[in-house]
């Protein structure tokens, strides 16, 4: 999300089975490779799960690299103060494992052939991404808004008529990028962008879906070609709009190959991972007013609770993420949650903000999801801020420990 200020093989086997001519070793041998399979399966799901919980709690570092002015990222452009080591340190005493950090590029990217991106802009970039890493942190960075119909000059646009100059342009910056964090281990996750449709909420739409497809594709062959730990590390692609239906559904969300990763990955274990966002009802989560302001079993008041995306919806969404993905070894990753602060008007719209961090946490760890909570540093009236970036105070401490609750039990 980017808002300037508020937001806003059994087959195979049946087959092997048909054709088979009779003999009796045939039960054994089909026994053997089933069993061979489930064990690579299992391993996988083993792996996955160790990934999400080694992330543990996650939070977004949201409105400052991919701020903006005119095309021009700008970390100050929409008001939050220029990141410090200090804030970065607040937010791991806090209890946070892991940061998102969304990052953008548009104007800071020069002309073809080259795509060169600015220097001193990759230089922050990698000056941020250290405050965490040499904290002993998990980072993610992506391309965030580079995507959106909504921020001038943008480029990354699934639906516009000149796709090989786009999809060279994408390939070109993340190779620049993949060299530049080459070096760094594990700890450091890549995500190939942010949200990336049509403009138009509703059913994916083709040939959209294919090119976005495609960006994934590009992103992983690149990152991996350019070597070092790029060979191994984990690799982090949306669907359609970061949707979770539309990704897990049959809306046209194809999974990378990934045929150019170290030799060295055990062959079961995948190292790619998807991202979705969670904001469901937005009515609670994200809409401008004060009428619903109240989620859950806990709420009080029927006429500020909305009549869709309370527990049980939250509880298939991420079900569905599990068996599409999860059983098949890849790890989920709510890649943004989290509700705006409408206390203006309801006094006690922090509790069921809590109450909706706590479930996103606990239900997605429970389906083998890892967690990062929306943060874009506004505080008060439709904030999303659990701490306030010039002081580095904690603004909110009842959401943080409910993010701490859900992902202990």
């Amino acid at each position: 999300m980017t808002r300037r200020l508020s937001f806003a093989a059994a087959f195979g086997l049946l087959a092997s089975l048909l054709v088979m001519p009779a003999q009796t070793a045939a039960p054994a041998q089909a026994a053997d490779t089933s069993q061979a399979s489930s064990q690579a399966t299992t391993s996988a799901q083993a792996s996955a799960a160790q990934v999400v919980a080694d992330l543990g709690a996650g939070w977004n570092l949201g409105n400052s690299l991919e701020s903006n002015a005119n095309g021009y990222p700008s970390e100050t452009a929409w008001n939050n103060p220029t990141v410090t080591q200090a804030m970065i340190d607040k937010v791991k005493a806090a209890g946070f494992k892991s940061i998102r950090i969304p990052v953008s590029y548009l104007r800071h990217i020069g002309p073809a052939p080259d795509y060169a991106i600015n220097s001193a802009w990759l230089n922050r970039i990698q000056q941020v991404v250290n405050y965490a890493y040499y904290r002993g942190m998990n980072v993610m960075i992506n391309m965030h808004g580079d995507g959106y119909k909504s921020i001038p000059y943008a480029w990354l646009i699934c639906d516009a008529s000149d796709q090989s100059a786009i999809k060279a342009k994408y390939q070109k910056v993340w190779q620049q990028i993949g060299y530049r964090f080459q070096n760094y281990d594990n700890r450091l996750i890549l995500e190939s962008m942010n949200e990336n449709f049509d403009g138009q909420y509703g059913r994916p739409t083709q040939p959209c879906y294919s090119n976005i497809n495609a960006y994934n594709q590009i992103f992983v062959d690149t990152i991996r070609r350019t070597g070092g730990y790029n060979s191994s590390r984990y690799l982090l692609v949306p669907g359609w709009n970061t949707n979770i239906d539309y990704t897990a559904g049959n809306y046209g969300f194809v999974v990378p190959t990934d045929q150019y990763r170290s030799p060295s990955i055990p062959s079961g274990e995948q190292r790619i991972m998807i991202s979705v966002h969670y904001y469901a009802p937005w009515d609670f989560a994200g809409e401008e007013n004060g009428t619903i302001t109240q989620w859950g079993r806990g709420a009080t008041n029927p006429s500020r609770k909305s009549t869709w995306g309370q527990e049980d919806y939250l509880t298939a969404q991420l079900k569905l993420m599990y068996d599409k993905f999860v059983v098949r070894g890849y790890p989920v990753v709510v890649g943004e949650y989290g509700s705006i602060d409408k206390t203006f008007a309801d006094s006690s719209n922090n509790r069921y903000r809590a109450d909706f961090a706590r479930a996103v946490v606990s239900t997605s760890k429970r389906y083998g999801a890892a967690t990062f909570y929306w943060d874009n540093g506004v505080n008060g009236q439709y904030g999303f801020g659990l701490f306030n970036r010039s002081s580095t105070a904690v603004t909110q401490q009842g959401i943080i420990d409910a993010i701490r609750t859900g992902l202990a039990s």
